[in-house]
């Protein structure tokens, strides 16, 4: 292992959290700033506030003994040789990534900085933000000779976030001077080199002592593009799959099928290939948004990221139609929800498509018994419970009594559920499956009604056997 390294990172959120922790985990000295008093007691305590496998137990284990917290960033930036820029920036209403915090936080370093250090963009940012940066700290009074700015993109995913910082495909480092390049190196060279996959508490994942990921030297501007292009070809693959259901569906084809062909292709791959109720969270909208809005500033004709953006949108309304199908009318039904979160796995409902479709139920007038495994207070504190909607404390009262089950959000535990349970619990043994949890045949045989993405509608055998009767 390399020698610790004194860094600082900047917000407290999934990026900034999984980043200091993780930084602890491979040998460093970290403290991390938030300007949020009552997030910093809370971690202080040992709450982590977010729902990511791992983070708990990395946490307790280098809480003040690796890693501490503070609001102090002047503190934080004067003792640190890297300070790790990880706030929000939102999506505004033109579809710009909001960069003042970025630019609030890059001011405030500008008065805390008496000696050489490396600004490094870990949020998610478009293209001059490295620039920027540069030119609000030398507003400030600073000498250019005494702070480089680095792009220092990452690549997690909510809910494995950890094991992807410590087992990455690659680390993009884009920095335009040797000096920062180097501390960068350094920072990662407990992963880079090996080192940290031979000791006997690493975190297990796809790279190994003698398969390390690798270190992509990149300039800046190259570096801020590789993120927003990265995340913008993820959404497109899932929009152009759910394009692709929607023609399986048209022609009683398999998407299941179709995707496995298409993904055994090398050249395409079998990930993100996934159909269901369109994409979510906090990177995927906003960043295709923001990227869109980078190349019509600059004049470039990129109207392909808005068809992805439609198409996602479209993904929503077609599955309320399939409930609507299945059920006639909607004004009225019960309706059981499993899932809030964008995706399994984390508690993140930011531009969920499950709180999307669970508010134009409401509008239809259905009423929601609704379940989570993590997102229930998130859930909330954004939809309150009402004489229509209701939260519930598991999988099957969602189910008691509902006209319908909707599967909306991937959660393995919904996938093991026991279906001769389920069937008993519902007023109809309707289910409407946005992401493709059950198998048909097996749906089938336990008697329900049972409707996917992309794949054709299963019946009971009785109803079957009646409609080829024309008794239905």
């Amino acid at each position: 292992m390399s020698e610790p390294i004194q860094i600082a990172v900047v917000g407290s959120g999934y990026v900034g959290l999984v980043a200091a922790v993780c930084f602890a985990e491979i040998g460093h000295q970290v403290v991390c700033v938030d300007n949020d008093q009552g997030k910093v007691a809370a971690l202080e305590s040992g709450d982590v506030l977010i729902h990511e496998k791992h983070l708990p137990e990395l946490l307790k284990r280098y809480h003040n003994n690796g890693i501490r917290f503070t609001t102090d960033l002047h503190e934080a930036a004067g003792g640190s040789e890297a300070i790790f820029i990880a706030v929000g920036t939102p999506q505004s209403e033109t579809g710009d990534a909001d960069l003042s915090y970025v630019e609030a936080v890059a001011c405030e370093i500008a008065r805390s900085l008496t000696s050489y250090k490396v600004i490094v963009e870990k949020s998610t940012v478009p293209v001059y933000t490295n620039e920027w940066i540069g030119r609000a700290i030398e507003r400030n009074g600073v000498a250019r000779r005494l702070f480089d700015v680095v792009s220092n993109p990452e690549f997690l995913r909510e809910g494995t976030a950890v094991e992807d910082f410590l087992h990455p495909d690659r680390i993009v480092v884009g920095a335009d001077s040797e000096a920062a390049a180097t501390l960068l190196a350094a920072i990662y060279a407990p992963l880079t080199s090996g080192a940290y996959y031979s000791r006997p508490q690493a975190i297990s994942g796809c790279c190994s002592a003698s398969q390390p990921p690798p270190l992509l030297n990149t300039s800046t501007k190259s570096a801020e593009i590789i993120k927003h292009a990265s995340n913008a070809f993820l959404a497109l693959k899932i929009s152009f799959i759910n394009a692709v259901s929607n023609l399986c569906e048209a022609t009683d084809a398999n998407i299941e099928q179709v995707a496995r062909g298409i993904g055994l292709d090398r050249r395409i791959g079998p990930r993100f290939l996934r159909p269901g109720i369109g994409y979510g969270g906090s990177c995927f909208p906003k960043d295709v948004a923001a990227f869109r809005s980078v190349a019509e500033q600059l004049g470039i004709d990129f109207n392909l990221l808005t068809e992805i953006e439609k198409i996602n949108a479209q993904q929503k309304k077609r599955f309320l139609a399939k409930v609507r199908s299945a059920l006639w009318t909607l004004r009225g039904k019960r309706i059981g929800v499993l899932g809030l979160a964008f995706k399994g796995e984390t508690d993140d409902i930011r531009e969920s498509p499950a709180i999307d479709l669970v508010q134009m139920l409401l509008a239809e007038g259905c009423s929601v018994a609704a379940y989570d495994p993590a997102a229930m207070e998130r859930s909330q504190q954004a939809l309150p419970a009402s004489a229509q909607l209701r939260y519930v404390e598991d999988a099957y009262a969602a189910a008691r009594d509902a006209d319908a089950l909707l599967v909306l959000t991937d959660w393995a535990e919904f996938a093991a559920l026991d279906l001769k349970r389920l069937a008993g619990a519902l007023r109809y043994p309707i289910v409407v499956d946005g992401r493709n949890l059950f198998d048909p045949r097996l749906m089938q045989e336990h008697g329900f009604t049972y409707i996917s993405v992309g794949r054709p509608a299963v019946y009971p055998a009785r109803e079957v056997e009646l409609a080829a009767a024309g008794t239905v």
